[in-house]
């Protein structure tokens, strides 16, 4: 019998344990409390999918209908019977040319997922033949010291993927290297924190946008002769200064909550300040630095794509910008494989900073 459960509970950590609960179901063996985590767990998320799934299906396919339907009235009232006829014939017949251009249906959206993959492939061929064919002559121009000729066609949309990546996580660790360092020093002294408080108070709500504006107003000076991507730079400090905040408080609570125990103990000790910072204050404050700097980089993912989409940096944000002004019959399937993306990708990155969270400051109960 422990044979039995040990051998179950491996299974579980395997990724057995769902087929074996299926077999128990199947078999009669599953009892109750089981049955009904298994419900919890597999039957209602699986609902809720289908479920969401089927009304945007009738969603899109009522939106489909009215917006059809104004189209072949507004052809009778402007050109008679004969238009609005032809006008029902061109929408049954599904020529793209007079197709209602509304929120489009699952289908048409998975089929735009697989035309960005296949159009990815596409350019990925196209840059790996054009980086042999100047393979020979970038090898001289280097030789030469001249800088190698670079491919300059439009990126794919997982190009754009990597570039808003990179460009959240430049951010983020700009907001970590600015907001941990204040921060500690802001926690460790009560009149520090009354000086500051109003400053932070003030910046902390302000728009992306103002902050982007600042950062294009600094770059662009500094960077006049620069042969350096000035939107790139200007994307992750605006989204490193947006996100902040959060980081900042949050590492300055921590630091002023740690415990006087500890404190009296490294003053026992007669540890330096660097020491007392590093061995006491620093693990103590963990499990709040690393709530803020969850929310910093959930915050930092947010207004990337509208800071992209104003600093003309080729990711995401630029992607769904020029759907958008395509205004092309998949133009709004595109878009939507892109809000996919990104809220996918959020979800992502919080876990994973979870997960070191966890390792690192062992706070078994962060949700």
């Amino acid at each position: 019998m422990k044979q039995s459960i040990t051998l179950n509970k491996v299974s579980k950590f395997v990724g057995l344990g769902f087929i074996s609960t299926l077999k128990s179901l199947f078999t009669g063996k599953l009892d109750k409390e089981d049955f009904k985590d298994f419900l919890r767990k597999t039957v209602v998320p699986l609902t809720s999918i289908v479920l969401f799934i089927g009304l945007w299906h009738v969603g899109a396919k009522t939106l489909y209908n009215i917006e059809a339907d104004y189209k072949i009235n507004k052809a009778m009232e402007e050109q008679g019977q004969a238009a609005a006829d032809e006008m029902a014939a061109c929408i049954a017949s599904g020529d793209i040319s007079c197709q209602p251009n509304t929120l489009p249906s699952p289908a048409q959206v998975w089929d735009s997922y697989k035309t960005l993959l296949a159009d990815h492939k596409a350019i990925s061929a196209d840059k790996a033949a054009f980086k042999e064919k100047t393979a020979a002559l970038n090898a001289k121009r280097i030789a030469e010291g001249k800088a190698p000729i670079t491919y300059t066609g439009r990126p794919s949309f997982v190009d754009q993927i990597i570039t808003s990546l990179k460009t959240v996580f430049a951010g983020f660790l700009l907001a970590l290297f600015i907001a941990v360092p204040i921060g500690i020093v802001i926690g460790l002294s009560k009149t520090l924190r009354s000086s500051f408080n109003w400053l932070i108070q003030i910046f902390k709500p302000v728009s992306p946008v103002v902050w982007l504006l600042l950062v294009f107003m600094i770059v662009k000076t500094m960077t006049k002769d620069s042969n350096s991507d000035s939107a790139f730079i200007i994307s992750f400090i605006s989204v490193g200064l947006c996100a902040m905040w959060a980081t900042l408080v949050n590492t300055a609570m921590g630091v002023s909550t740690v415990d006087k125990d500890y404190i009296n103990v490294a003053k026992v000790l007669k540890l330096g300040p660097i020491q007392k910072v590093f061995k006491v204050i620093l693990p103590s404050s963990l499990p709040l630095i690393f709530t803020g700097l969850r929310i910093t980089l959930s915050v930092a993912w947010m207004v990337l794509i509208a800071i992209e989409l104003l600093a003309q940096n080729p990711g995401l944000g630029l992607f769904v910008w020029e759907e958008f002004q395509n205004g092309a019959n998949d133009s709004n399937s595109k878009i939507i494989v892109a809000m996919f993306v990104i809220g996918i990708i959020g979800f992502l990155l919080d876990r994973i900073m979870l997960t070191i969270q966890n390792m690192v400051s062992f706070n078994k109960n962060a949700q």
